[in-house]
């Protein structure tokens, strides 16, 4: 019977937020369902103060194995390398040195959302407690356990990343170790599982029809594309937040806000506002996946003028104005 630890480092603590939002079914059933056996969780779990403790040292001892060590947070070096800016209550140890020794004890070592993947929201601006990713300093391999760092089964760190990660993305993983699945194939080049990496997501949105042809939003809680005009990356960002949707029906584009590329590594210093799409010469920068400028430009300026004028009008609107036309038959 896999178990699982689960420590929270540098970080808002969305991600166990998220997770406990699962849904058909919910967290404790998945995990009873995979056999996975919870050895410690923040917020799951009774055991506190030096039951903890205990807990974490007869792992080092090598009493209880470890199955899969889950890290939510980003690993604090600060100041100077030291670690001190986060210290383990009750053991005068910085949280860094626990989650380095266990991870040598570790069959699987996971890093759930963005910051324990690649440093995240915490690593933003000047970065004054020095944070990381356990294997990625944002797109640069290597973070607080180094590029070389291999779990005991012999394997990376899973970076199932997300601000704030999906619930699925999460219990999914978990199952595929349980399950004796996983194997570095079905990780991208940033150690994202593919199960959703392979997606983007645009698949999906509710918008795609205004994105065709390119009828755009230019406003706050108008129903147009968003990304020519208002920062939208859903083109780019790998996830399947548009086809798995969030708590039963909910996205970040259908709930009208763009997509921020949440998943990647760096997403939290875009260089300009989240809500903006820096453009040259009328462009977009930022493009979607795979498409030469060339042609995006031809095919915008195709798609422009052969907009129908009632997505024109609903692009820029806050309800719909015009509905499809209805198309009779002929007698």
């Amino acid at each position: 019977m896999p178990n699982l630890l689960w420590l929270q480092s540098g970080g808002c603590g969305g991600c166990t937020m998220s997770l406990l939002n699962a849904q058909a079914p919910d967290l404790l059933t998945t995990l009873e369902a995979a056999g996975i056996e919870l050895l410690w969780h923040p917020s799951l779990s009774e055991a506190t103060g030096r039951e903890v403790v205990e807990l974490l040292e007869s792992i080092l001892r090598d009493d209880q194995p470890l199955d899969m060590l889950c890290i939510e947070g980003s690993m604090m070096m600060g100041p100077q390398g030291t670690g001190h800016f986060h210290m383990l209550a009750g053991t005068g140890k910085p949280m860094i040195h626990w989650v380095q020794a266990l991870a040598e004890k570790a069959r699987y070592t996971l890093a759930i959302g963005s910051c324990a993947a690649y440093g995240g929201i915490t690593a933003a601006g000047n970065n004054h407690t020095e944070a990381t990713g356990l294997q990625y300093d944002g797109e640069v391999a290597g973070g607080l356990l180094g590029s070389d760092y291999q779990s005991t089964d012999g394997f990376q760190v899973i970076n199932v990343a997300g601000c704030p990660t999906h619930p699925d993305w999460v219990t999914d993983t978990l199952m595929s170790v349980a399950l004796g699945e996983h194997e570095e194939s079905r990780l991208d080049s940033f150690g994202r599982p593919r199960m959703y990496a392979d997606q983007l997501v645009h698949h999906g949105c509710s918008r795609n029809e205004f994105y065709e042809y390119k009828a755009s939003a230019t406003a706050p809680g108008e129903r147009g594309c968003m990304m020519e005009n208002m920062g939208c990356l859903g083109t780019q960002a790998h996830a399947d937040c548009n086809t798995r949707a969030w708590n039963g029906h909910g996205s970040c584009t259908s709930g009208g806000y763009a997509c921020i590329n949440c998943t990647a590594p760096e997403f939290e210093e875009p260089g300009h506002s989240f809500g903006e799409t820096p453009k040259i010469a009328g462009i977009p920068v930022g493009l979607p996946t795979d498409m030469p400028k060339a042609w995006f430009v031809a095919l915008a300026s195709l798609s422009k003028a052969a907009t129908p004028e009632r997505l024109k009008e609903n692009a820029t609107s806050e309800q719909l104005i015009y509905p499809p036309t209805i198309h009779k038959r002929k007698s």
